[in-house]
């Protein structure tokens, strides 16, 4: 049987257990630490969104391309990493969808995922041992900046694999209710 959830809109609140959404403050968010302007004026800096978290190692910068998937889009892998936190931002102006489950025990079953639709502006940070699939890109094959530990000693990157649960991510339309999970 096949288990089929519809992503839904990727919010910071949402967010909040699995890492960082990363986007400018809202206004409601902005203060005179965290949003200001700099370089005579041309410019806002929307400072310490998020901060990158490694044990050894060190922090890097790399850019993955990741290919284009097809909806339904079948899952096939969990990972995390339990030695720093992996930041993704898009670099082709292209949405993505992402899907996690919380750090710890790995999950075990659909019902232990949640499925967000990424808009092309919005970045995500995954926190230390959050399960998450690999980049699922929309649309095209799309660059992705990612941040995060290289050159540290140890194991940074477990996998799971979930081909057997048979589990499919859609984009929710109008009439869809978000995160919704159907059997085939």
């Amino acid at each position: 049987m096949t288990t089929t959830i519809i992503a839904r809109p990727l919010t910071k609140a949402e967010f909040a257990p699995y890492g960082t959404v990363i986007e400018p403050y809202d206004k409601e968010e902005q203060t005179s630490e965290n949003c200001f302007f700099i370089n005579k004026g041309y410019a806002c800096r929307h400072h310490a969104i998020t901060q990158a978290t490694l044990d050894g190692g060190d922090v890097g910068f790399s850019i993955f391309r990741a290919k284009k998937r097809e909806l339904p889009i079948a899952l096939s892998v969990m990972e995390y990493h339990p030695f720093g936190s992996q930041a993704f931002f898009s670099m082709n102006g292209q949405d993505y969808i992402v899907v996690v489950a919380q750090a710890g025990e790995p999950p075990r079953s659909a019902a232990d995922l949640s499925v967000f639709y990424a808009k092309s502006h919005q970045g995500v940070q995954y926190d230390a041992n959050v399960w998450h699939h690999p980049l699922l890109a929309l649309g095209r094959d799309s660059d992705f900046l990612v941040i995060d530990r290289i050159n540290g000693e140890g194991n940074n990157c477990y996998e799971l694999a979930i081909d057997d649960w048979q589990v499919n991510i859609e984009v929710a339309n109008e009439q869809a209710e978000p995160n919704t999970q159907i059997a085939d």
